[in-house]
């Protein structure tokens, strides 16, 4: 329900040292979106991604574990594991893809913006997102949720120890099941968990000082040696 667009002002804050490319996918199922993921990062570049865009880069990313220099996952969980509880997603969301494909994005929008996990949002952040959600064509949103959505993609937790490129996994401290679930990622990858404080699902967009602060520390941590100057 987001465009690249969203990233904007973390990109900006990184680009002195590291360009960067907010990407806006436009294919609705979940290997059209991985596959853009994977042509947009050059050999040795960091993925970075929030909530089903952080699913899917960790699905990209094992799906070519040499590719990246680093992943940086946002409010994002490896999966539901149990098979019933998967299964009660899986029908909660296509009951709510049948629902966004017969309505008109304006209504998709006011009730996704409804959404519980959005509530540490303040109106201000709410109303600088609605443009870029308005856009979506509901269809298309439908599509991606069947093939994309927590229900359809199958567990990836056993596999996070495939993973050699530093990890980091953000959650905000107001988003206790995401905040659990970075602090396991950071584990099975031995990699870094962060919780960021005042911050609820979203803390790159609720915190983004913050945010961009540790995405900098994290990336300069793993930086490559650079070559001595020559006088």
């Amino acid at each position: 329900m987001q465009r690249g667009s969203a990233w904007k002002r973390i990109a900006a804050a990184v680009a002195e040292r590291y360009p960067s490319r907010c990407l806006d996918p436009a294919g609705t199922t979940r290997d059209e979106r991985v596959g853009e993921i994977l042509d947009a990062l050059a050999p040795g570049a960091v993925a970075v991604g929030y909530s089903m865009g952080g699913r899917l880069a960790l699905d990209a990313a094992l799906r070519d574990p040499g590719r990246l220099g680093a992943l940086v996952v946002v409010g994002v969980s490896a999966g539901i594991e149990d098979p019933a509880e998967r299964v009660v997603r899986a029908e909660e969301d296509e009951a709510l893809a049948a629902l966004i494909e017969r309505s008109p994005i304006e209504e998709v929008v006011e009730r996704w913006e409804r959404n519980p996990v959005f509530g540490t949002q303040s109106e201000a952040l709410v109303a600088a997102q609605r443009p870029g959600r308005l856009s979506h064509e509901p269809a298309a949103l439908a599509a991606l949720l069947r093939s994309a959505g927590q229900g359809a993609m199958e567990p990836l937790w056993d596999r996070l120890a495939e993973l050699s490129c530093p990890v980091l996994a953000v959650a905000g401290e107001h988003d206790e099941r995401y905040s659990a679930a970075a602090r396991r990622i950071a584990a099975a990858t031995g990699g870094n968990a962060l919780v960021l404080a005042g911050a609820g699902h979203a803390p790159h967009l609720e915190q983004p000082d913050a945010f961009a602060a540790a995405l900098l520390a994290f990336l300069a941590s793993h930086d490559p040696p650079r070559p001595a100057e020559r006088s």
